[in-house]
């Protein structure tokens, strides 16, 4: 075997990965047919294509469980349930058969290990799923770390008629929690599935392996796989026949073997202790099926694994073998082997044992069961590791098995395992470091890459990297079993790919040792001349055989034409490559050499060069050529010294060959400085001269081989040319010399001097310009002495007292050297030290000016010698430079403010000397320094605070006297507003934050991104005005802007705005308002940014919504504008923006002043003539003809006026409408199932029977000291005795409703204390009521049989009542659906808008009365709520005008989306805190300190008062004592429509939030006009009847539903209607009433008013929900529709009616019909028979309540004498004693002395 030794690690570049959530990652599983992968993790689900591309995503938790309860899951019933992660048990393929698709099998620890179905092409798509398991559907362990392994097999049906039988056989361990009797291996169905057979489900008849105790056998599983017609299991545990030690286990069982009575298993022995399996594969070995399993050491006694670990592999004919042997045992020999040890029993402490049976069949029905090897099947370890291995799989490549292991640190290993079963690590690969291997290794189908699944990444690793060696040697060095060299293909490739491979020398296995590329061993001749030819010859090893027609070529090099023509060195190698068609089979190096280029190359020693070569070259010295060949054209030649001596001596021209023999000069006799202008002799010596007497003659020439600046010297070589009698040929011989001109460079006479002695320059003054030449040239004598210094320029002309600054002198005869000038400078009369750094000889002087002690100028002084001083034309002044101020004194911290820094001679020293800083940060000159003002930008600093300004002149340092700049804090940006434009732009955009004054000029700069290509097109800066108001600036594209915190600004298109009229001028009648139609007005702007001008006048904009504009102008008509007409223009523009305005058309005022007066005397001579007679006649007929049509024109008028409003809101209805739709979309999902919040029926009937109750009557206990307890119930229990007697009750009723004193609230309630006592006897109660109703027709048949039941003024109405709700109780889980829906969509879209917490008014409602007819300015806010231990923040919508109470409310609306509100905490119980960054904490409430104060008017804070952003995190937290703020509490008792204030007198302040409740809006106090009263009371509500009618168009659907739900008759109406509706239509015929509509009216009375109606208005009777202010307004009026869709009246509208009627008046008729026909159905139906009420009744009987009776005895107790005679003077009372009997309860109740 093998272990793990150092190799080459490979970090495989090619591998890719995939990161995902839902670690750890369990399983993986690949759809052969389309290639798909699937993969299980904790809550999640993943679907992939092969190449790792995500198809589709599901998660599968956490959910709400607990591994103690059974599913469903109810939170009531299962306190230990919290949200638990789901992790992935099981994955499997079910293949389909025939058109069926296969599915994909998952099985999750939640809900005890249930398992569902899904679709194999889309996984998100659900295919069976079990809301309801029942306990035999329990699959997986319900434990993470309890193992589940399973397989799907196929079988005949034989019990089910024939067919295929498509089972899961499912291996689990033991789980101490949940269901605790499920087998370790159990078969599950899958297909076909008939009712009452359940997917998944554990059958009787299918088998299981019965265990006699579950938690000894704890099977640790962990492979299952089929083979042939058995399935075997692997698994681990604890062996309890033997050692007890922990041991694994190969079991099997027949496919076809549904009793399990063929289940057989043996011990697995890994030697070198190795006991626990990780991981498993069935692969092949040497052609032959084997199981590959990967063991650890466990950690003593213990199921622990260790990291020691190690590769056994099992042949599977072996363990057959072992297992058939085993059974033969037990079934012959009583499990004895022939040594007569025990070899095979029975395990699983089964009261079965081994027989001795003469005949049996394998796997019999009576045969024994479980049977256990006691021998185990045993192997040596293939390969050891000292990491853990976790993961097998095998493959097979070439006839070589190779195997792949993953272990706990996230590396592949390869190993190759051997016929002998040995193992070879060849590779290893990191994956995932430090990431455990998951057991699903899995090779894709075409055996090139494996997946590798880690914790929380899938990888695709190659199998080999075979094609990524491009040469024999890498392919060979790599030994990996998959690859080799397939020589004449030249690739390195898997076996199968190579066309030869079989015939020898073809293919060479990389992992051969022996194996060795063909390789050129030997090359003749290895070096050659290029203008040789020569035959190569190759020895070649290794190579493979050729066919007869096939052949190798040579190929040298790149052959190209002028490759040897173009040699930079004197030989080149080439490679000699030996190919087979276009591929190169080996390679040799062959080197080509250039004798000529050998000699060209080295042009000052030729001869030498060539002979001293390394190539056989040779030099010809009188034709100065270097040949290859022997012999020269002219003869004499001198061989190269690796020539042999026998050459030489035919040859030779001298004693021996070599570079001792070439002819050369090697030193000059005269000097080697020749000035240039002057003939001069050059005496050379040389040696082997005498080689060159042949020359004819001997000449000197030079050539300048290097010529350097124009100085003095110049590089120069003689060049000895010796003509021969053939011109073509030259003999050369080189040796340098260096020819100098002294004139060069030398300008004058210091200069001149400062050359060095050997040159012998001199400055000679004769002749008309004096010069420097050299000496032997001058023809005057030299000067010995130089000029005096001149000074041309000084730079610069002014420095600082204290000195420091560097003083730069030009001009001639500076001294010859530094140390002339050392202290002969003066500047001012002050000594200047020469510096050395910038001194150049006579030219230039720099100094460093030293300081003067006070100010002074002169002239610049230098002194060279003894020659008199240089003195400058310009005069140096010694400056003190002041510093005055600067402007600013503040800035950011990140720099960038410009300084202005004023002062008096600024201009001291040179630009360079001047430097700036503020403390130690340097402040940068931006601008040209004047001698009174410098301007520098500041840098960032570290820090705030003051620091002082510096200025550096050179050395000296000047202060801004008692002046500081200060650093401060960087601008805050907390918000822009608003947060879009128009295109045209011209918007003010107000900017918040803090210290925005910091900064010296802000900007805003613009990035605008067209939506189409989001990419920066252009940007646009804008100027901030000093308000930190800034103006959007005008687009023509659409466009996002991203300003503050991410938020974006969007450009929309410009608003459109329609003329008033399209022919001549709009008529206007004063006293009205003028209404603009549009689109999109509120888009982008806002009420108060609109102006409208009317001419010359203002027309105020009194409101704008997103399609109308109204605005109400003067009451006389104003004067144009425009010369060119007399009517004023109607002109609507945008207030400050001015970018946009819209002339809309010409107005007219109507006006009586434009008819004409009638004359006076016309007027008195009609009057009293004809006028009169006619008058009287027309205003008769008039109003004869008014009255009849006045009514049916205003009710078309009216209906067309709300027909034309419903048109120009249905846009806004339908987008309201699809946003509510989604939001609802969530919703559906929940209700119906759990998700609906229907009270339970004992809060439902508290809540019906005694509404507005503070304490619930049924939870109460009967207050009583213990003493009287036995004898007080003793006395209620007579009492329900004496209840039970018709006549008592009766009689009792009717005593009590006769006493004065016994309210109307009294009789309810006796009535529901009478419902709660009876209630166990709903039968008698029935009974009961129906004699008393009757009595009740009785009175009313006299009076006015209509007014019955009309109101709850008797006893019997409030029976009826809650007689109702108990019968209706069930079918309201069927009418609660639509009615919470409705409650819903009416909380979203009144959430939508504001809502005043003090006065109740909304913005979004359908009550006129409770409508918020101010324009309120709001905009939506996402605030991110931190809940607990959630991870992600969970997003809410809130307003910016919402009160702190509203938004806890509305955020625990979305964190407790789906609970009941009586389970939600309080929002009084918590404070809402804003949390800004790691420290920034703030708790915000509805009043503080910081709330704002107006005279005696307090506002209730908002988050618009505490500034908080779009985008900011809130949360929740449990209120602290401290925090006790004022609140507006909204949560209202029933039947109160006023919200409660709290505090609202504190200290003599009235609380208000958006509006001020004793103001009236609706009619300001300055209009007067009682005529200007009535245009307004007429145009206000039809400007508000567009809200009203949009929130009603949006709910439409919701209320239909409810409607529907509650009238329709195509399912049976409840059986108490139809029984009740029945006994009234008797009670009708008896009493000989026969008008229709009385019986409606009863029958609206009684089930729609007196039943419906309630539970429309208080839907908190029905579900577990909180009714506020707002929403009750708006189910009054849906309730008030109801009550109208009822009554039999016909519905009529005109100008006068109630809004609330107008807005369902086109609606109200489509009702009624439904409550015709839903009346009609119930009559023309069968009799609601009485038996079945009756059984009804009885089941719904219960909730018999001794406080009920107690509380019932007080009335008894107030009018106990008037109930005594009552019953005393009733003959058949005396009969029954019924006196008596109240007399005993009387007296057991309450010790009651009676005349007993």
């Amino acid at each position: 075997h093998s272990v793990i030794r150092p190799i080459n690690l490979i970090v495989v570049s090619l591998l890719s990965s995939l990161l995902l959530h839902g670690s750890p990652l369990s399983h993986l599983l690949q759809d052969p047919g389309s290639g798909h992968l699937y993969l299980g993790g904790v809550d999640n689900l993943y679907q992939l294509t092969s190449d790792l591309e995500l198809i589709s995503h599901v998660r599968t938790g956490p959910y709400l469980d607990s591994p103690d309860c059974l599913p469903p899951i109810i939170p009531q019933d299962c306190p230990s349930a919290t949200p638990t992660h789901n992790h992935n048990k099981l994955l499997l393929m079910e293949v389909g058969q025939g058109a069926e698709p296969g599915n994909l099998i998952i099985c999750g620890s939640l809900y005890q290990g249930i398992c569902e179905k899904r679709s194999l092409s889309n996984i998100s798509q659900l295919i069976y799923q079990t809301s309801n398991p029942v306990d035999t559907q329990y699959v997986a362990a319900n434990d993470p770390r309890v193992s589940t392994v399973a397989v799907v097999i196929t079988t005949e049906n034989r019990q089910e008629g024939g067919g295929i039988l498509r089972l899961m056989l499912v291996g689990r361990g033991y789980t101490s929690k949940g269901p605790g009797d499920i087998p370790p291996i159990t078969t599950r169905r899958l297909f076909p599935v008939v009712p009452p057979r359940r997917a998944f489900s554990q059958e009787e008849e299918l088998g299981k392996l019965v265990v006699g105790s579950y938690s000894e056998y704890n099977n640790h599983f962990v492979k299952v796989v089929p083979h042939g017609d058995y399935v075997y299991f692997l698994f681990s545990r604890r062996d309890m026949w033997h050692k007890k030690e922990y041991r694994t286990y190969a079991s099997r069982l027949c496919i076809s073997d549904r009793s399990f009575y063929s289940y057989v298993e043996v011990p697995l022995l890994c030697q070198g202790g190795y006991n626990l399996a990780q991981g498993a594969w069935l692969g092949n070995h040497s052609g032959k099926p084997a199981l590959f399993v990967v063991m650890a050491a466990g950690q003593a006694s213990t199921p622990v694994a260790t990291s020691r670990s190690a590769l056994c592999v099992y042949g599977m004919a072996q363990l057959d073998a072992m297992l058939r042997r085993a059974q033969e045992l037990c079934y012959t020999e009583g499990g004895r082997g022939s040594s007569g040890h025990e070899e095979a029993y029975i395990e699983y402490a089964v009261s079965s044992k081994c027989l001795k049976l003469p005949k049996y069949t394998c796997g019999g029905e009576h045969t024994p069961n479980p049977i256990a090897s006691a021998v185990p099947l045993q192997a040596t370890p293939t390969f050891t590791s000292t990491t853990q291995l976790t993961a097998v799989t095998t493959a097979t490549e070439a006839g070589h098995t190779i195997s792949f292991l993953g272990d706990r640190e996230g590396y592949l290993h390869k190993v190759l395992v051997h016929s002998d079963w040995s193992g070879d690590l060849y590779g290893s690969v990191l994956v995932d470091r430090g990431s455990p291997v998951s057991a699903d290794l899995l090779l894709d189908e075409s055996q090139r890459h494996i997946y590798v699944l880690t914790n929380s990444r899938l990888s695709k690793v190659p199998v080999s990297s075979c094609e990524r060696q491009t040469d024999c040697q890498s392919c060979l060095t790599v030994r990996d079993p998959y690859c080799g060299w397939c020589v004449l293909e030249g690739r390195c490739s898997r076996k199968h790919q190579c066309q030869r491979h079989v015939q020898p020398n073809h293919w060479l296995w990389s992992f051969e040792p022996t194996n060795q590329c063909v390789t050129v061993q030997s090359l003749q001749p290895a070096n050659q001349s290029k203008d040789e030819q020569t035959q190569v010859t190759l020895s070649v090893a290794q190579l493979p055989a050729l066919t007869e027609v096939e052949s190798l070529s040579c190929v040298f090099g790149i052959m190209t034409s002028s490759l040897c023509d173009s040699l930079l060195t004197d030989h080149m190698i080439l490679p000699v490559s030996l190919m087979f068609g276009h591929v190169i089979i080996t390679r040799g190096n062959m080197t080509f050499y250039d004798c000529g280029a050998v000699s060209r190359l080295n042009q000052s020693s030729q001869c030498l060069a060539c002979v001293s070569s390394v190539w056989r070259c040779n030099w010809c010295p009188l034709d100065q050529l270097c040949t290859h060949n022997h012999t020269c054209p002219n003869q004499h030649i001198i061989l190269n010294q690796r020539v042999r001596p026998a050459v030489c001596l035919t040859v030779c021209l001298s004693d021996s060959p070599g570079p001792s023999s070439c002819p050369q000069v090697f030193t000059l006799q005269s000097s080697a400085l020749v000035p240039m202008g002057l003939s001069t002799s050059v005496v050379l010596r040389g040696r082997n001269l005498d080689v060159l007497s042949h020359c004819t003659s001997l000449v000197c020439s030079r050539e300048i081989i290097f010529l350097a600046r124009p100085t003095l010297m110049m590089a120069q070589s003689v060049l000895i040319q010796l003509p021969k009698i053939s011109p073509a040929n030259v003999c050369f011989l080189f040796y340098p010399v260096l020819l100098y001109d002294c004139s060069a460079g030398q300008s004058d006479c210091s200069q001149c001097r400062a050359v060095p002695e050997e040159y012998g320059c001199v400055w000679c003054p004769g002749g008309p310009s004096p010069s420097c030449v050299f000496n032997q040239s001058c023809s005057s004598t030299p000067a010995d002495t130089c000029p005096p210094p001149q000074i041309r320029q000084v730079l610069p002309v002014s420095g600082p007292l204290e000195g420091g600054v560097l003083v730069t002198i030009i001009g001639s005869n500076l001294g010859m050297r530094y140390q002339d000038v050392v202290g002969g400078v003066t500047v001012a009369g002050v000594q200047c030290l020469a510096q050395p750094e910038g001194y150049q000889i006579s030219t230039r002087v720099v100094c460093e000016l030293q300081p003067s002690g006070k100010q002074r100028e002169g002239p610049v002084l230098v002194t060279v010698g003894t020659t008199p001083p240089g003195r400058s034309t310009q005069i140096f002044t010694y400056q003190d430079p002041q510093l005055l101020d600067l402007v600013p004194d503040k800035g950011p911290v990140s720099g960038g403010t410009r300084l202005t820094i004023r002062g008096r001679q600024l201009l001291t020293g040179q630009p360079s000397d001047l430097s700036a800083f503020l403390g130690p940060q340097p402040c940068y000159i931006v601008e040209e320094v004047t001698d009174t003002q410098l301007v520098c930008q500041t840098g960032s600093s570290n820090q705030t605070g003051g620091v002082t300004v510096r200025i550096l002149f050179g050395k000296a340092e000047r202060t801004v006297p008692s002046v500081t700049f200060h650093y401060l804090n960087d601008p805050i940006i907390t918000d822009a507003t608003p947060a879009e434009s128009f295109y045209a732009g011209g918007r003010v955009i107000m900017v918040t934050g803090r210290n925005l004054d910091v900064v010296q000029q802000p900007i805003i700069s613009v990035w605008v991104e067209p939506l189409e290509i989001q990419r920066v097109k252009r940007k646009r800066r804008l100027a901030l005005l000093t308000a930190k108001q800034c103006r959007s600036t005008a687009l023509n594209l659409p466009v996002c802007l991203s300003v503050s915190k991410g938020k974006r600004f969007t450009y929309y298109p410009n608003p459109v705005l329609f003329p008033l009229n399209q022919e001549g001028p709009y008529r206007f009648k004063p006293g009205g308002v003028i209404a603009v139609e549009g689109q999109d007005l509120t888009r982008a702007m806002s009420r108060q940014e609109v102006m409208a001008r009317l001419g010359d006048q203002e027309c105020e904009v009194k409101t704008l919504d997103n399609t109308h504009l109204y605005c109400e102008p003067p009451e006389i008509q104003p004067k144009s504008v425009d010369d060119s007409n007399e009517l004023p223009s109607l002109k609507v523009t945008q207030v400050v923006m001015g970018n946009l305005q819209v002339d809309l058309g010409l107005v007219q005022y109507d006006s009586n002043s434009l008819l004409s007066p009638v004359p006076l005397a016309a007027q008195i001579g009609l009057g009293a003539g004809a006028a009169v007679i006619i008058l009287s006649v027309l205003v008769v007929i008039l109003m004869y003809r008014r009255k009849s049509k006045q009514a049916l024109r205003d009710y078309k008028k009216v209906l067309l006026q709300l027909e034309t409003l419903e048109i120009n809101v249905g846009d806004q209805c339908r987008k309201e409408f699809t946003d509510l739709m989604t939001e609802m979309m969530d919703l559906s999902s929940d209700v119906g199932g759990p998700g609906l919040p229907l009270l339970d029926y004992r809060t439902y009937a508290e809540r019906v029977f005694f509404p507005g109750q503070q304490t619930a009557l049924l939870a109460r206990q009967l207050d009583l000291p213990e003493s009287r307890r036995q004898t007080v119930e003793q006395g209620l229990q007579q009492l329900n005795n004496l209840l039970n007697n018709r006549l008592f009750l009766t009689r009792f009723i009717h005593t009590l409703e006769a006493q004065q004193g016994f309210s109307q609230r009294d009789r309810g309630y006796v009535a529901s204390l009478l419902t709660m006592a009876l209630h166990d006897k709903l039968e008698y109660f029935t009974e009961v009521m129906k004699s008393l109703l009757q009595d009740l027709v009785q009175q009313y048949v006299a009076k006015n049989p209509k007014l019955m039941l009309r109101r709850t003024e008797t006893v019997v109405e409030k029976m009826l009542t809650n007689w109702m709700s108990i019968c209706l109780y069930s079918f309201l889980k069927v009418a609660g659906e639509p009615l919470y829906m409705l409650y819903r969509a009416i909380k979203y879209q009144v959430d939508k808008g504001p809502v005043d917490a003090v006065t109740g008014k909304a913005k979004r409602t359908l009550n006129d009365s409770h409508l918020l007819r101010e324009d309120i300015d709001y905009c939506t806010l996402m605030v991110l709520v931190k809940n607990g231990v959630e991870v992600q923040p969970c997003p809410v919508k809130v307003l910016d005008t919402d009160t702190i109470t509203q938004v806890k409310d509305k955020i625990l609306d979305q964190v407790y989306r789906g609970a009941p509100f009586s389970q939600r905490p309080a929002a009084d119980s918590l404070d809402l805190e804003w949390r800004s960054g790691q420290a920034g904490h703030l708790t915000l409430s509805d009043d503080d300190v910081t709330a704002v104060v107006q005279g005696r008017w307090k506002q209730i804070n908002t988050l618009q008062h505490y500034k908080v952003p779009d985008g900011a995190t809130v949360a929740l937290i449990p209120r602290s004592q401290s925090s006790g703020g004022v609140g507006v509490n909204q949560v209202f008792q029933t039947g109160e429509k006023t919200p409660m204030l709290e505090g609202e007198e504190e200290e003599g302040l009235r609380l208000w939030h958006l509006v001020k409740s004793s103001e009236d809006p609706e009619i300001p106090k300055h209009r007067k006009s009682s005529m200007r009263e009535r245009e307004r009371a007429k145009a206000i509500p039809e400007i508000y009847l567009t809200r009203l009618l949009s929130m009603k168009g949006t709910l439409q659907k919701f209320v239909d539903d409810v409607f529907v739900a509650i009238l329709s008759t195509k399912r049976p109406p409840p059986i108490a209607v139809r029984f009740f509706f029945d006994f009234l239509d008797d009670m009708a015929e008896k009493h000989g009433i026969d008008d229709p509509e009385t019986v409606h009216i009863w029958k609206t009375n009684s089930l729609p008013l007196r039943f419906w109606v309630n539970i429309l208005k208080n839907p908190q009777f029905v579900l577990d929900v909180q009714v506020t202010d707002s929403i009750d307004a708006v189910l009054s009026v849906i309730a008030q529709t109801f009550i109208d869709s009822c009554t039999t009246s016909e519905h009529k509208v005109g100008r006068d009616s109630p809004v609330n009627k107008l807005l369902y008046a086109r609606e109200i008729p489509r009702y009624k019909q439904l409550v015709e026909r839903y009346y009609s159905d119930i009559h023309s139906a069968a009799s609601g028979c009485y038996q079945e009420m009756n059984s009804t009744l009885t089941e719904l009987s219960g909730m018999n309540s001794l406080v009920a009776l107690h509380e019932l005895y007080k009335y008894i107790n107030k009018y106990y004498d008037q109930i005594i005679m009552s019953l005393e003077e009733d003959s058949s009372g005396q009969k029954m004693q019924l006196a008596y009997r109240l007399q005993q309860v009387a007296a057991l109740v309450e010790n009651k002395v009676t005349d007993l």
